[in-house]
């Protein structure tokens, strides 16, 4: 990070953005620095739907206290933590809040429906396991307390985000809900043929669809789905649900079953929708999918059948290409008596012919069939992200310690021709993580209204100001330029507390608040009577409580 960078060299470098751009077709005069519309960057600023600037603040230095820390003049209210009843049923708000995705209702930018995501449980919630085994009642309250939120907000007169315990909306959506199966594995043999299942657990992070449903993605689901004697294919897909509509719940199969991390929908040239999906594991694999059918606008949540039928590809970044998933080409590979297993893949040819038999097995068993196919095994590429701007693709790749890769990157796609469903592309290394960015271990990414890219962290607390993680401190979230002269340096704009992982950017349409869930603070906890965190530090508390903050303070450019 650029330890001489201020707040007049960030604000002159935000001018190169939409905001200079709308100052000077207003005839304002310009902001410090150059709007050039000759630029790659400015030409792809026409058009798109914002003239805010959200950026402008003193960035913060690292931190190990226990505190969430923001630049001067910026705040946050806790909107919901752990714990906290939703709504007038007395469902409680879950544990390990991840992704975020607010909906306005009726276009509001001060009242909408929060969509949170609930990763996983722990100690504070289930008490220490004995053994490594979980009892049923611990088994039960870790179903109960992941999978996800639906929560009514809104900010009071006071400028206070609040949570709106009345609201019609309002429920939890878990591991014993019932979801149906879409695509090609519903009612296969490899799901054992069921069309629908019992909930949804791990969730990550995910996205929002072109018609305004939420998609939410299962990643590390296999110790609780063992735990609870449920069947592992039932689990590890995205999942679609309609915040404004309880009974709407899907998991689609033709996005493949993995670790999912998030997603990001887009559209290519022809009106197809792409979705691209990471595989948040050592040495695991990028995807996208490409739906048969074109997007109708009119046509609203039916939109949601694209997601059934299309063709899943995998990344080889080596040739720069998209490799389509199919079973066809899957049994080409699998029957030359040749075929040697490639790392990562521990089966033999005759237990993969056995295996692979139908599409529904290449979407059921995807890392392995990845592999087969020759995608890259890269370093836990988690959320990604699609710039409004360009549409060049933007992935984080945690970090790898097994290849080295301490401290991750930001790898930056070019799909051929600016579109989305070409199977050519072009990559560069965006920005590393280490001491010369400022930042380790990148995790969620979202954009602002000028397409500088919003980026949390996840060192592992085990990890965190140890060793060659000590500079960095506490989990932070930065601002990353995409274009200009700061292109690619880090600012940090936020420090989380002690042990805790910052997850789930969101911006409201307005771009005043910004939605930030904090998970697990104090997580190294072994001893209930002494939390190594207390965060939000609220009267009463004697444990942290993960919760999802409204970060306020922005101005508009």
């Amino acid at each position: 990070m650029d330890k001489q960078m201020d707040r007049r060299t960030f604000i002159s470098y935000l001018g190169t953005g939409a905001a200079a751009l709308a100052v000077a077709s207003a005839g304002l005069g310009t902001l410090e620095g150059k709007a050039s519309a000759a630029s790659k960057t400015a030409d792809h600023l026409f058009g798109y739907g914002t003239n805010r600037v959200s950026g402008h603040f003193d960035p913060i230095e690292p931190s190990k206290a226990d505190m969430l820390l923001l630049p001067q003049g910026y705040r946050y209210d806790v909107v919901a933590a752990y714990g906290d009843i939703i709504n007038e049923k007395g469902e409680a708000f879950g544990q390990g809040c991840d992704y975020n995705a607010f909906l306005p209702i009726n276009g509001s930018s001060t009242r909408g429906l929060l969509a949170t995501n609930h990763e996983y449980t722990n100690i504070f919630l289930t008490g220490p396991i004995k053994d490594g085994t979980m009892t049923q009642k611990q088994v039960n309250d870790s179903l109960a307390y992941q999978g996800m939120s639906v929560i009514e907000v809104y900010r009071d007169k006071d400028g206070v985000w609040k949570l709106d315990k009345s609201s019609k909306y309002a429920r939890r959506i878990n591991g014993f809900t019932k979801f149906e199966l879409t695509g090609p594995a519903k009612g296969s043999a490899a799901v054992g043929g069921k069309t629908t299942v019992q909930g949804t657990f791990a969730n990550c992070s995910g996205g929002v669809t072109l018609w305004n449903t939420v998609l939410s993605c299962e990643e590390n689901f296999s110790e609780l789905a063992e735990a609870a004697g449920l069947p592992l294919t039932h689990y590890g897909w995205v999942v679609e649900i309609d915040p404004f509509d309880g009974a709407y719940l899907r998991k689609h199969t033709a996005l493949g079953r993995f670790n999912h991390e998030n997603t990001a929908m887009g559209l290519a040239s022809d009106g197809r929708i792409v979705v691209y999906m990471g595989d948040d594991k050592k040495d695991a694999c990028i995807y996208k999918f490409v739906s048969k059918g074109k997007y109708d606008p009119s046509r609203g949540r039916a939109n949601s059948l694209l997601l059934e039928d299309g063709t899943l590809y995998v990344a080889n970044l080596k040739s720069g290409s998209w490799i389509a998933m199919t079973i066809d080409a899957l049994k080409k590979v699998l029957d030359n008596k040749s075929f040697k297993a490639p790392s990562g893949v521990k089966s033999t040819r005759e237990e993969l012919l056995k295996l692979f038999q139908t599409q529904a097995d290449v979407v059921t068993n995807c890392h392995e069939a990845a592999l087969i196919l020759g995608g890259t095994p890269t370093d836990r590429p988690e959320d990604i992200e699609i710039s409004p701007f360009d549409n060049t693709v933007f992935i984080c790749h945690t970090n790898n310690d097994s290849h080295g890769n301490i401290h991750g990157h930001i790898t930056r796609i070019f799909e051929k021709d600016n579109n989305l469903s070409e199977i050519s592309f072009d990559f560069e290394i965006f920005a590393a993580g280490g001491r010369q960015s400022g930042f380790s271990s990148p995790d969620n990414l979202t954009f602002d209204g000028n397409g500088n890219l919003w980026v949390v962290t996840d060192i592992s607390s085990s990890s965190m100001n140890k060793g060659v993680y000590t500079s960095f401190m506490n989990n932070g979230l930065f601002v990353i330029p995409t274009s200009g002269p700061s292109k690619a340096q880090a600012l940090q704009f936020a420090s989380g507390p002690v042990e805790c992982e910052l997850t789930g950017p969101f911006f409201t349409p307005d771009e005043m608040t910004l939605f930030l869930s904090i998970q697990h603070p104090g997580e190294n906890t072994t001893d209930l009577s002494k939390p190594t965190s207390l965060w939000p530090h609220r009267p009463g508390d004697k444990i942290p409580r993960e919760a999802v903050v409204a970060i306020s303070g922005f101005k508009l450019g």
